[in-house]
């Protein structure tokens, strides 16, 4: 396994491994002890990066979700498992009722929320800091402002690390982190977008925005990554749950001209190297130009045992040039 650093504060900042594990499933489609396979395992193999949102996984059920951080809790105590573990989670998208949904009945991003839903992450992880704690979407009914110093209170407080920001525009990240900074408080410091190799249309109507989508790794979010060093990109779904082996089931966001053309060049890289087509779409994050980390979940230990492979994986300059040409 391979690391690096997130965070710029010694107090907060964190060692993490370069491939994080994806926990949405788990404890409700991927079950008990297909769960725990797979995290342990993970763990065997280095990794100490795992992530879920305390809305995980409502869907299934129409409740509010919780079932992943529960499961992550009991997985916790059982093996002993303590802060060297970077435990990961998300606020703001948990229903307040079952039976509804983020996109009409979202917790928010207000203080008390912040507040109170922070404190039941942590008791269903059974953790006393959450090392990673990220708004899930946004909230237009509070204040910038608010949502800022809520956050910065439970670091304050030591009981928030890092703090994260996922499926905002870029320009609310940024006046959010502007008036941290302006007011000497912590700010986002790790952003959680939809990044892969193949390229969604960003402009197809979303729940949230009918203009397209906040949550994708856009040409704006990438340019403003470069220019602040400090920030991570954590990537979520790249392996567009199992869209490259199974190509009919892509979204039709991702039916356009330059589709093909990357898969195309994937699929050459993929023969050269003798690694998968999933392995060199992570191998080829993970050595991008700026730090990048991926963020797959699966719901096999044959799976992880793939995307483990990835690590060590090196693209040659050739190969590198080609994947990003192809349009």
């Amino acid at each position: 396994m391979k690391y690096r650093t997130m965070g710029s504060d010694p107090v907060t900042r964190r060692e993490v491994s370069v491939l994080a594990l994806g926990a949405m499933l788990f404890g409700s489609r991927t079950d008990e002890r297909t769960s725990f396979e797979i995290l342990d395992r993970y763990v065997e193999a280095g990794g100490n990066f795992i992530d879920t949102s305390d809305n995980y996984a409502f869907w299934l059920d129409a409740g509010q979700g919780g079932q992943s951080e529960e499961l992550l809790g009991r997985w916790r105590r059982s093996r002993g498992v303590g802060d060297e573990i970077v435990m990961a989670t998300k606020l703001g998208a948990r229903p307040l009722a079952p039976g509804t949904s983020y996109v009409d009945n979202a917790e928010g991003l207000s203080a008390k929320v912040i507040r109170e839903s922070a404190e039941r992450s942590r008791e269903r992880l059974g953790v006393e800091r959450l090392d990673l704690l990220y708004a899930h979407i946004e909230d237009r009914t509070v204040s910038a402002r608010e949502t800022v110093e809520g956050f910065a209170e439970l670091v304050a407080e030591g009981t928030v690390g890092l703090l994260g920001v996922s499926n905002h525009a870029v320009w609310r990240v940024e006046r959010a982190r502007a008036l941290a900074a302006a007011a000497g408080l912590p700010g986002y410091e790790v952003l959680q977008y939809h990044h892969s190799y193949l390229r969604p249309r960003t402009d197809v109507p979303s729940d949230l925005w009918a203009d397209g989508t906040l949550g994708a790794a856009t040409a704006d979010l990438l340019s403003y990554l470069e220019a602040e060093p400090d920030l991570t990109l954590v990537a979520y779904s790249p392996l567009l749950k199992g869209g490259y082996v199974r190509p009919a089931e892509l979204p039709s966001d991702y039916d356009h001209p330059g589709t093909p053309a990357r898969t195309k060049v994937l699929g050459e890289v993929a023969r050269e190297t003798g690694a998968t087509v999933n392995q060199v779409v992570l191998a080829w994050q993970l050595g991008g130009r700026f730090p990048i980390v991926p963020l797959a979940g699966v719901s096999s230990v044959a799976q992880l045992e793939e995307n483990l492979g990835a690590v060590e994986l090196e693209l040659t300059e050739d190969q590198r040039v080609r994947l990003d040409a192809a349009h």
